[in-house]
């Protein structure tokens, strides 16, 4: 069922409340070093999801091959950004923005109360899911990704993608699908630890303290400077806090140590960003990454030293400045 975006005030609302959420997880690793997560590449990031809704997340994510419980809370976000009560100028209602007629057909009773509500979470996220896998099953023999094209078929309706034979050249149910896998690395726990090393808490601790600091291009964070940064001068000082010697500008940063990839990442990791995915020179901003697909930057001019998403077309890779975290790369680069 296609669907315009979200409202963009509660949106906002909804991003900020999923941030603090993930900030919370991630600094109960990095301020005691000693907790992880362990479950399966079938779970969920620690606190990435609300709470109220976590559970029915995680089992309904298991409902089907094709669905798991990370890419149901990925969809769910982009569809809502967890607000029940939201609607969209299309009229798709609620936490899984059903449209009232798809509704009426694929709406499930979740909690067993003899009712089929649209605005009860209880009922939307079965339903979501269970629409999700229905989908599946109807695009199963389509050429590509199975989950590619389950998510397409929610957005654009199945018939589109049997006919296109894969995800429609519709720009908007192709950035719908393009999102959700991007967002879905965010919501998945790891199948191994992400416990930071001491100096990479130390560093996320300090550009933490650095928070609603206003951006100055070149800044170094002196007091004629007003302690401001830029990005790769808050990245520095934050290294510089705990005995590690960065490079100053960010295409130097990345070269700083070896590169994991996106699902190997670790809070502390160095996160990086050019307009030209090919060529590491032009690499033109940088970030610390913090856990559940959130870094620590200093973003432009007229910003401040904020939270913001890594999964962004611009994404160009990661640097590894730790000595005892690169160690634990399963690759030398």
């Amino acid at each position: 069922m296609r669907k315009a975006w979200i409202a963009a005030g509660a949106g906002v609302g909804a991003a900020l409340a999923f941030v603090m959420l993930l900030v919370v997880g991630v600094y109960v690793v990095a301020g005691n070093l000693v907790n992880s997560v362990t479950t399966g590449s079938r779970g969920l990031a620690k606190g990435a999801v609300p709470a109220a809704y976590k559970g029915l997340v995680q089992q309904w994510g298991n409902l089907c091959p094709a669905l798991s419980p990370a890419l149901l809370a990925a969809q769910l976000y982009q569809e809502s950004g967890w607000n029940p009560t939201i609607v969209s100028p299309a009229d798709a209602r609620g936490i899984a923005q059903f449209i009232p007629s798809t509704w009426a057909t694929h709406g499930i009773d979740g909690n067993g109360d003899g009712k089929r509500d649209i605005w009860d979470p209880n009922d939307a996220i079965p339903s979501a899911a269970s629409y999700d896998c229905e989908l599946a099953k109807y695009v199963k023999d389509v050429p590509g990704n199975v989950s590619d094209n389950m998510l397409a078929a929610y957005n654009a309706g199945a018939y589109r993608v049997i006919k296109a034979g894969g995800v429609p050249a519709i720009s908007e149910t192709q950035n719908y699908v393009q999102r959700i896998r991007s967002l879905e690395k965010s919501f998945a726990a790891p199948v191994r630890r992400i416990d930071p090393t001491r100096q990479a808490a130390g560093a996320i601790a300090f550009a933490q303290s650095k928070l609603g600091t206003p951006y100055l291009w070149g800044g170094n964070g002196t007091a004629d400077q007003g302690g401001r940064f830029d990005c790769s001068g808050l990245t520095k000082a934050a290294y510089d806090k705990v005995g590690i010697s960065l490079p100053r500008v960010a295409n130097d940063q990345y070269n700083a140590g070896p590169h994991p990839s996106r699902d190997q990442l670790l809070p502390g990791d160095l996160v990086f960003f050019s307009d030209d995915l090919t060529d590491s020179r032009a690499i033109r901003h940088v970030g610390i990454y913090v856990g559940g697909g959130y870094m620590i930057d200093a973003p432009r001019s007229g910003a401040v030293i904020r939270f913001d998403p890594v999964d962004t077309p611009d994404y160009f890779g990661a640097t590894r400045v730790t000595e005892d975290g690169a160690k634990a790369l399963p690759t030398a680069v």
